[in-house]
């Protein structure tokens, strides 16, 4: 009887350890358009294993395999944001595991492809830029906006949509690139001026592209493969590269204790494989491959970073300046911008009321009023000094998005000091305005 119990529990192990191992689990950030075609493919190429999909944005991903690391159920890290990986990596979530593959370079745009330490793989190139609906800017008589500062402009307030950074971590590429490219306090001041002009924040990434595309608004500042993908869907879009984008890689990495790493390892190889490659040029999801050879099935006119007339202004972007200010930033840009956008949004829209009034008396009273108001708009409670400071940036420990994680002691003392400071200068900002619209 006893005899029989243990072998028939050793069975029952053994059924169960294999199927576990047959199994591999991915968190990611990315939807479901991206992950379905790879989950069929890699499941036709090895009908063996399923692959099982956990769907979150990337700021709750990092928080879920820290929170979760001792009793770690995940096997792979999927997402575009190298800065997050580079938070996992320094907090040892990563296994470092010798992955192979063929004909991808060290470098794309200046850019390390893959983690020199191979704690996660590039597998993907994204450059962040601006979606705009033809029909819509049409039908309202609006320029096409190339660049960042184009979108700063008085004629298209009401007319632009974002995801918060905190929520997306492509988001928050496009927040640093812009950051990095113009610099700390004039980034800042770009990001002010155009969230003035903004209809919406949305909370997932995707809800920007589905907004441009159903013509909820025009323009939709993006990574670019949402713009590329709604474009060979047949949507009335196009996509705009700025002066000031960056072009970096999207990436995937083994967690350090996976349960099963043989087979995490043999889904980044087929990621990384022509097969793997190809499947990102599906209408469906419309990425850049980082294996060049994978461009010679392109559709016309499909973007090519190897190529020189692709984004040849590209900044060299700074993964370590980007992962060292990471939650600050984000925080940063919820309390300025995300929740107080109703009070930005008054303020702009005074200031520009107050520059087109002036415009025609040329009061210049009112031109001093206007200035002292632009300047108390783009004021920053932190230089980019303190923001690279760990006495700072290690109080950031958290995101005052996530629901499920309440923000206190430090952090909330600093972030409750930027709001005040944020609420008193965009008023003083609309009342001064507004006053220069009086003096016209």
């Amino acid at each position: 009887m006893n005899k029989t119990m243990t072998i028939s529990a050793l069975a029952l192990i053994m059924t169960s350890s294999a199927a576990f191992a047959d199994t591999v689990t991915v968190v990611t950030s990315f939807p479901r358009d991206l992950t379905d075609p790879f989950k069929a493919a890699f499941e036709s190429a090895y009908p063996d294993t399923t692959l099982e999909v956990v769907s979150r944005n990337t700021n709750a991903a990092v928080s879920y395999l820290q929170e979760t690391r001792s009793a770690n159920s995940i096997d792979l890290m999927w997402a575009s944001a190298p800065d997050a990986f580079e938070v996992l990596k320094e907090e040892g979530l990563l296994a470092a595991v010798d992955v192979q593959y063929e004909g991808i370079p060290d470098e794309i745009g200046g850019y390390p492809i893959h983690d020199p330490d191979g704690t996660y793989y590039g597998f993907a190139a994204s450059g962040y830029g601006i979606m705009y609906n033809t029909r819509y800017i049409q039908a309202n008589d609006l320029p096409v906006a190339e660049e960042w500062e184009d979108l700063k402009r008085a004629e298209y307030n009401g007319h632009v949509a974002m995801s918060a950074p905190s929520r997306s971590g492509t988001t928050h590429l496009t927040v640093e690139t812009v950051l990095q490219g113009e610099g700390w306090q004039e980034g800042w001041a770009t990001w002010k001026w155009i969230a003035g002009n903004m209809n919406t924040v949305t909370e997932r990434s995707f809800g920007v592209p589905d907004a441009v595309n159903s013509g909820a608004t025009g323009f939709g500042i993006v990574i670019d493969f949402f713009g590329l993908a709604s474009k060979a869907s047949g949507f009335p879009v196009e996509l705009a590269y700025p002066s000031v984008t960056a072009i970096v890689p999207a990436n995937i990495g083994i967690i350090e204790n996976a349960p099963n790493q043989e087979g995490a390892k043999q889904f980044v190889e087929f990621l990384l494989s022509l097969e793997g490659q190809e499947v990102l040029l599906s209408p469906a999801i419309m990425r850049l491959p980082v294996n060049p050879d994978a461009y010679a099935n392109a559709p016309e006119d499909f973007p090519n970073p190897f190529s020189e007339e692709f984004a040849p202004n590209a900044i060299e972007f700074d993964v370590d300046v980007s992962g060292e200010r990471y939650n600050l930033v984000n925080s940063l840009f919820d309390v300025l911008i995300t929740y107080r956008l109703n009070d930005l949004r008054a303020a702009v829209a005074a200031v520009q009321q107050a520059e087109a009034a002036h415009a025609e008396s040329g009061n210049e009273e009112a031109l001093a009023l206007i200035a002292e108001a632009r300047a108390l708009i783009e004021a920053m409670p932190v230089t980019e000094e303190e923001a690279l400071n760990p006495s700072l940036t290690n109080v950031f420990t958290s995101s005052s998005a996530d629901a499920d994680t309440e923000v206190v002691g430090r952090q909330s003392e600093i972030e409750q000091s930027w709001d005040s400071f944020a609420v008193q200068n965009y008023r003083q900002a609309k009342e001064l305005a507004d006053q220069a619209i009086a003096l016209n």
